[in-house]
């Protein structure tokens, strides 16, 4: 799966001498950067080499197949005149392999939030040659900052200037979603033709309570080019809250950071963040378990958002009603058709995996608002892997924003 550091994003090539600009212009983490249009470019003058570069780099990171970015790149060919080439081509002068080449060819699909069969739609077919102005991100606006301004031409240009709203019924359709309420969790599939049951999940709502006060610890900041690649010395304690009084947040809850399902989720996640920033919502994992070399593994390249420890494992049983959600590896996974189908899933995704950690503590997915506002939304890992769905998490984001700005307004109209 294709990394999230900017340095491996714009390898070798001619993009490597533009990153001081970038970093200046605020296009300084890969998701935003892959959703710059023509208009930006020609604002810090890239030259069409560098475009072209973008352009297929962009492609290949959405495929997973960035080990090709830099020779493709020297090849001096668009995105489009590479597709064009034949399998032979591909082959002869660049050594892509056949998966590879179905993948590379592939234009209507990405490696992004495949779901296994039995919860999917069938997709809509488009066989058009792929430019940055089909991108998914165009009808996502509103900013504040310089950088989201520039991101906000980005998401609303050219003549397809769907609405925010429109754009999250595309994405229902797509996932193939049904809204469930403030908690949700994957189903729970009879295991072993009913002989072993799942355990039981909370259908309750979280207290805010339960969550404000969590002592937690940062381990990363928010990845940028250039940043040193772990918070040197150890961020004293400091309570939740603090993570959402200014913003609301969605914390992603790991269960363990190299686990291929859980490294899928965070990078498909992460990927969406130009629309969680037009949104005003901020981005953090967590961990119940601090291994250096993993949290180095699993930082920047699948995740480029913060990551905090949990060491109290509190979030966790907050998402099992008080006590920590676990599953055995035989009955929860080899036993369990749909923790399989979440596996084969990661697994089209090219994460690579280890075994190091504790594993059958469940995760899932919170969606806090700001200040004291509470828990708009919980998502639980019932069978491991499962996945909180975008439509629905961008979906509670939006109402957040939504109500946050009526707030806005009902103040305003009073001090007048």
């Amino acid at each position: 799966m294709a990394s999230y550091a900017m340095e491996d994003f714009v390898g070798n090539g001619v993009l490597k001498g533009q990153l001081p600009k970038l970093l200046e212009e605020g296009w300084d983490d890969v998701p935003t950067l892959k959703i710059m249009n023509a208009e930006d470019m020609d604002a810090i003058n890239m030259t069409q080499q560098q475009k072209d570069a973008l352009e297929i780099r962009s492609y290949l990171h959405d495929r997973a197949l960035m080990q090709y970015a830099d020779i493709f790149e020297a090849s001096g060919k668009s995105l489009p005149e590479l597709l064009n080439l034949s399998t032979g081509d591909l082959s002869s002068q660049f050594g892509m392999k056949r998966g590879h080449m179905a993948r590379f060819k592939d234009r209507t699909s990405a490696c992004s939030d495949p779901m296994p069969k039995s919860d999917t739609l069938t997709a809509r077919n488009n066989s058009s040659i792929p430019s940055r102005n089909n991108s998914i991100y165009k009808s996502y606006t509103s900013v504040k900052s310089t950088k989201m301004q520039s991101v906000r031409s980005s998401l609303s240009r050219t003549g397809a200037n769907k609405s925010l709203e429109q754009s999250l019924a595309d994405f229902k359709i797509k996932d193939g979603y049904t809204f469930k309420g403030i908690v949700a969790a994957g189903p729970a599939v009879p295991r072993v033709c009913g002989c072993v049951q799942a355990p039981p999940v909370n259908e309750k709502v979280a207290p805010y309570s339960a969550i404000e006060n969590i002592s937690i610890q940062k381990l990363t900041p928010e990845y940028k080019i250039g940043m040193e690649r772990l918070v040197k010395t150890k961020t004293p304690p400091m309570k939740a809250l603090e993570l959402w009084r200014e913003r609301p947040a969605v914390l992603l809850c790991i269960r363990r950071p190299g686990c291929i399902m859980c490294r899928a989720e965070a990078h498909q996640l992460y990927a969406k963040k130009p629309i969680f920033d037009a949104l005003g919502i901020q981005l953090f994992a967590v961990l119940h378990e601090y291994i250096e070399s993993e949290v180095k593994d699993f930082w920047p390249r699948y995740w480029g958002g913060v990551v905090v420890y949990d060491q109290g494992m509190e979030f966790f049983k907050a998402l099992g009603g008080g006590k920590l959600l676990k599953d055995k590896f035989l009955s929860g996974f080899l036993l369990n058709p749909r923790a399989i189908a979440n596996y084969k899933r990661a697994r089209t995704l090219g994460v690579e995996q280890n075994f190091k950690g504790e594993g059958e503590i469940k995760g899932g997915l919170f969606i806090i608002g700001r200040g004291r506002s509470g828990i708009a939304y919980q998502f639980i890992e019932r069978n491991f892997g499962d996945w909180a769905p975008l439509a629905e998490v961008i979906e509670i984001c939006t109402q957040l924003q939504d109500q946050q700005r009526d707030q806005s307004e009902t103040i305003k109209t009073s001090q007048e």
